[in-house]
């Protein structure tokens, strides 16, 4: 079977290496060194001020959403078009999700559509970076300065892309990111929260770690701490990240160049960014077509994935039904295609050949 994505495994001994220094001081948890240095590691390649190495990448949206200690049923404008997560993490905070259509170019937030969703209730944006490609962070920023709103952006896609030369995880004044196995770098489950402002940070510190530190309490809190066993990994994988993203960027390119052979599209990024080459996404002209490739795909052993489906705004556990045409049409036409660094030339025109046979 040819899987949509493949985990990056290092070499098993430069993984037990550097694990065998929380091993030999029998400290596995609770912000062991590894950890220590991980965060470290991070915040000086993604070049944030604040960093925090978490269980995984749903729960700093949680935290994110608590930092805004904001009022029951308060309004937080978000995308339909991301994983359920973001949407869970709204509602798991007693807060409700207010959808905003996407753009059918790069498939983020359309940031022409958001001021006409905001009211009294508004306390934040929380944006997703879709594929790799960011949201129009600066004009994100102008409406949240204009409107006094918090802006949080999921960035689990765009681990090492860019704008402008900048990582994506120094816009917004809180931004998330999931390490989950699947992605370009993980820790095998794992996420991390980051932000420049010091009185944020503190308290997302606190929340961290149930709100304590040792017998002071300051804040509730949870139980977010990874273990040095994750750490080890993510140090490790920091080490095999350029290579990652070379195998990756050389995959994608084999695919543009085929794809442009017959008529498939794409979202575009936004000019002046540099994508992680995360996923390789092709948009059918409808469900129909899409179901039929898929199929075609599947009895050839070749696994896919809608991703995202179903658009968020469509969820049966949402109390009101706002109506995001855009994304209800994108998200019943877009399949994710295997990319991974271990994915080869040979995987590429088999994929290429099957869709090809199916659409023309």
């Amino acid at each position: 079977m040819l899987n949509v994505t493949e985990t990056f495994l290092p070499d098993i001994n430069q993984y037990i290496e550097i694990l065998k220094e929380a091993w030999d001081k029998k400290w596995i948890t609770n912000n062991g060194s590894l950890v220590v240095t991980l965060e470290e590691q991070l915040k000086k390649y993604l070049g944030v001020k604040h960093l925090l190495f978490t269980t995984n990448g749903t729960i700093v949206l949680q935290m994110a959403l608590k930092s805004l200690k904001a009022a029951a049923d308060s309004e937080i404008i978000t995308t339909p078009f991301s994983y359920v997560a973001t949407t869970n993490a709204i509602l798991w905070e007693g807060l409700q999700p207010v959808f905003v259509d996407i753009n059918a170019i790069d498939y983020t937030i359309d940031v022409t559509k958001i001021e006409a969703a905001i009211t009294p209730k508004t306390v934040a944006i929380l944006a997703t970076h879709v594929y790799g490609n960011p949201c129009d962070v600066k004009a994100i920023d102008i409406i949240a300065k204009k409107y006094n709103l918090k802006v949080i952006y999921d960035a689990a896609h765009t681990f090492a892309a860019t704008y402008e030369q900048k990582h994506i995880l120094q816009f917004g004044d809180i931004a998330t990111c999931s390490f989950h196995a699947t992605k370009v770098f993980h820790t095998v489950e794992g996420g991390c929260i980051t932000t420049n402002d010091d009185a944020i940070a503190k308290d997302l510190y606190l929340m961290r770690q149930f709100g304590h530190i040792g017998d002071a309490y300051y804040s509730v809190g949870i139980n977010a701490k990874n273990s040095e066993f994750h750490a080890a990994m993510g140090i490790c994988n920091l080490l095999h990240l350029e290579e990652i993203l070379d195998a990756r960027q050389k995959i994608t390119a084999l695919y543009d160049s085929l794809f442009s052979t017959i008529n498939i599209s794409k979202p575009i990024g936004l000019v002046g960014t540099q994508t992680n080459y995360s996923y390789y996404i092709v948009r059918f002209s409808d469900e129909q077509v899409l179901t039929k490739v898929k199929k075609s795909l599947e009895n050839n052993t070749i696994n896919t994935r809608r991703y995202f489906y179903p658009s968020l705004n469509t969820l049966p556990m949402l109390k009101n039904h706002q109506h995001c045409p855009i994304s209800e049409e994108i998200s019943k036409a877009v399949l994710a295609l295997p990319l991974s660094a271990s994915t080869t030339e040979t995987d590429v025109y088999k994929v290429f050949e099957i869709i090809k046979q199916e659409l023309c």
